[in-house]
């Protein structure tokens, strides 16, 4: 079991290249005892993005605040708060800061791939 602020969960830069103004907090993981899900939370500075890129997992993308892109293979998707975004596996995507403010997302991966 695990009860914990958010705030006092370690934030680490995303150092992949092609990545710019990317954090990145390990809310739940194996570690914690988790062995399907690993549950992660993002933040991107205005003007960030996380790198272009493809893998065998999928995401389950859940928007906290702020405004961004989601480019799909290619295809641009605007979003905001509250938003659920679905990547699929094996398709290359990023996801990038459009707004003036921090942009917040939680992002659920199998614990295999976190």
């Amino acid at each position: 079991m695990k009860v914990e602020r958010s705030s006092n969960i370690a934030k680490k830069p995303v150092e992949i290249d092609g990545a710019k103004g990317a954090e990145m907090r390990l809310l739940i993981s194996k570690a914690d005892g988790a062995e399907n899900f690993a549950m992660r939370m993002f933040e991107l500075q205005p003007g960030g993005h996380t790198p272009l890129h493809t893998h065998a997992h999928e995401h389950e993308v859940f928007v906290l605040e702020g405004n961004g892109v989601f480019v799909c293979e290619g295809q641009q998707h605007e979003f905001g708060p509250e938003y659920v975004i679905f990547a699929p596996p094996n398709k290359e995507h990023r996801f990038k800061n459009t707004g003036d403010s921090v942009l917040r997302m939680l992002c659920l991966i199998p614990a295999s791939a976190g």
